[in-house]
Order: structure tokens, then sequence, then C-alpha cells
């Protein structure tokens, strides 16, 4: 991938330094929310999917952009009257979006997953930033009417949330970044994390993988830690299903397949022994952040409980302030969890090499177990894993 270190020990992407990168990204994202405010709202129409607006920053500064010490760049936002639509709809209002992007710096995560993007998450836990490939940036600005359509009928969604794509260029180079929600909120623990895409060949987790201090296991190991799977109460288990069945309808629609649900899962009971064996204090006792908000997410949707449970509160059987977001489950010894899922790399469109890759693989083993598989197929398979091996109704 593009991902480097330079002679400092500093991570680079296409040769710009991380500590440059971020620092183009807020610059640039602080000036086009900014000058989009002075836009009128509207309806998003049609040709606003395909608005790109560009604005040079040399390092001098200019009449419209301030000095910096970063070498020159150029820093373009893609539909930005449509994203400002999803950030509306995702009740994230411009100044939260700024305050939470732009106040305190970016924070680099190290674990960075195979694809070799560079991964940042704002200091509030709120959004992530990723680096993405030429090919997976085309493909969203293609996507958007879509998404905005299938948005507007539904806003809970297990699908990420696309808030803003934008592309710094510098040093020759483009360097195209999409901000999302983020899944994993670093104030919860997280005890499993798995990668899940209801395939079992070759899905296991590498011993490379394994050796990481909070490695992604994948299905063959979820089987075979979980054999029982994750129990939900019933209204629960149907609002998730009901909404993994709608998004993938979505997905296989655009075409698009190869996704996974990323599950991580916090377990309270262990929380609390590891909080005994410490003696410590109940953590997380009411932390606030700069603002006085408290340090759990706060954007509407963006927790794995409020993607799928809507505007039913279903009588209130569960009281999420506590939960930090998670959706209540129990293993089959009876331990208390909670879990944030999502799915995860749809921008990976199912073309020709994956077609290529298919049908070698497919003479080579069984081809109902490979993972890349024609979207109708995968989008069945990968529900009926979901549904019947990972999650189960508590009896």
């Amino acid at each position: 991938g593009h991902r480097g270190v330079d002679s400092t020990g500093e991570t680079t992407y296409k040769k710009t330094t991380s500590s440059a990168l971020k620092g183009a990204i807020q610059l640039g994202i602080t000036h086009t929310v900014g000058s989009l405010s002075t836009k009128p709202e509207r309806d998003v129409l049609m040709q606003d999917f395909y608005v790109v607006e560009s604005i040079f920053f040399p390092s001098e500064g200019s009449n419209l952009t301030p000095a910096h010490h970063y070498n020159d760049f150029r820093f373009k936002t893609y539909a930005p009257v449509a994203f400002r639509y999803f950030r509306e709809l995702f009740g994230i209002r411009p100044d939260d979006y700024l305050y939470s992007l732009c106040s305190e710096p970016l924070i680099e995560l190290s674990n960075s997953g195979a694809s070799g993007s560079l991964f940042y998450v704002s200091s509030d836990d709120e959004f992530i930033i990723k680096t993405v490939q030429h090919k997976e940036a085309e493909f969203l600005q293609k996507l958007l009417p879509g998404y905005y359509m299938n948005l507007n009928q539904n806003p809970r969604t297990l699908l990420p949330k696309f808030y803003g794509l934008y592309c710094v260029q510098a040093g020759g180079k483009n360097i195209r970044i999409v901000v999302m929600n983020n899944l994993l909120p670093r104030s919860v623990r997280m005890h499993l994390k798995y990668d899940l895409k209801g395939s079992t060949y070759k899905r296991r987790a590498s011993p490379k993988e394994r050796d990481k201090a909070f490695p992604t296991f994948k299905d063959l190991d979820f089987m075979q830690d979980l054999p029982d799977g994750l129990f939900l109460d019933a209204d629960m288990y149907s609002a998730l299903c009901k909404t993994l069945q709608r998004d993938c309808l979505v997905l296989q629609s655009f075409k698009i397949m190869d996704y996974s649900l990323l599950v991580a899962i916090h377990s309270l009971d262990q929380a609390q022994r590891e909080r005994t064996a410490a003696g410590s204090r109940r953590d997380g006792d009411g932390d606030r952040d700069a603002r006085g908000r408290p340090a759990a997410q706060r954007a509407l949707y963006s927790t794995a409980m409020e993607s799928i449970q809507g505007e039913a509160r279903r009588g209130g059987t569960i009281e999420t302030d506590d939960q930090m977001g998670g959706i209540p489950a129990r293993n089959s010894r009876g331990e208390r969890l909670l879990l944030y899922i999502g799915i995860i790399d749809v921008l990976q469109s199912y073309r020709f090499v994956k077609k290529l890759e298919h049908s070698w693989k497919a003479l080579v083993h069984d081809g109902d177990t490979v993972s890349v598989h024609r979207p109708s197929f995968y989008a069945e398979r990968f529900q009926r894993f979901m549904c019947h091996t990972v999650f189960r109704k508590i009896p």
C-alpha cells in the first residue's frame, strides 16, 4: 500500500507525513464547512452529487486561507451539499462536526487492518477518518444518489455512515479521505473482535494477527470460540435481523460484496472482575468532555443500538444510557455483554477482478464456501450466517 515510515519513524502516506496530512485535513475541513454555512439550506439536487470544490492552501496564506507550516497543498471537497444533508440526517450539527474534527489533534490508530489505509479518530471518539484508494472514492461518488435515496427511506442502518469525502493534493499526489462514524468507542474496552463474512474458506485469523494486543478474529474463530452464538432478547434479535436484511438488499442492488460485519464484544462481567482485581472505582464514572457532554458517543445514529432500534424503544425493555450505545446480549455462559457492530468494507465493488478471483477459487475449491461470490448469493449467505450462527434469540 501507500503507507510507509520515514527516517524519523513517523508514518507517511504517499510520502506525506502523518502530521502534515492531519494538519491539511483540519485546515481543509474548517474551510469547507465554514464556506458551506453561507449557502442556504435547500433540497439536494441530482447535480449536487457531482460537484467538486477545490481550494488552494499556500503555506504563506492567502486572502481565503490562513498561513500554515506545512507544504502548499490543495484541498478538494466532493458533493459538499449532499454530505451536509447526510450529516444533518444523522443529527450532526455543523459546529459539532467542526469541533469534533478540528479543535483537537486527530489521533492516529496503529491497528490499521489489512488495507494499508491510515486511520485517524477524532479526539472525542465520534468520527473515523480513513484514507481510501482512487477506485473506492470513485465508487463512493457513484453510490451517493442511491445512498441518499436509501437513507431517506431508512436512516436506521448498519451500513457505514459517510459524513464527508475529501482529497488532499500534496507533493503531486492525491490523498483521498472519507469521514465515517466510529464503531468502536475507545472509552469502552473491547474484549473480543470479529470480522465476519459468512464464509468459512480460509476465514481464520493469521498467527501474525493473533499476536496483536487487540486481534481481529474471523468466521472460523467465532464458530470455535462461541459455538452457541450470541443471545439477544427477542425484540432486539428481530430488529437486528430486519436491519441486516434491508442493508444486504441495498448492497446487493449496488452489486457490492465482500463486505463484513464487524462485531466487537465488551463483557460487562469481565470488566467488573477486572475492576475488582484492580481495586479501582467504577470506571467511566460520569466522564465528561471539554463541552460538558458525557464522554460516550452522542451522535444520533452512530451507536450500534440506535442503528437497529429505530423509533420504537419497545416499551423501554432496555435502558440505553449506561450501555454506551452497545447492544445488550449474553453468551452461552450467561455473561452480560455489550455488542458494537457495523457493516464495513462496502466500497469494494464486485468488479472483473473479483469475478476472476471467484471462478479461479471455485475450480480449486468448493465454490460455495469461498468469500468472493455473486452479490445475491453473498448477501443471502451473509444474512443466514449472522441470523442463525452469530446471533440467536434468547430461548
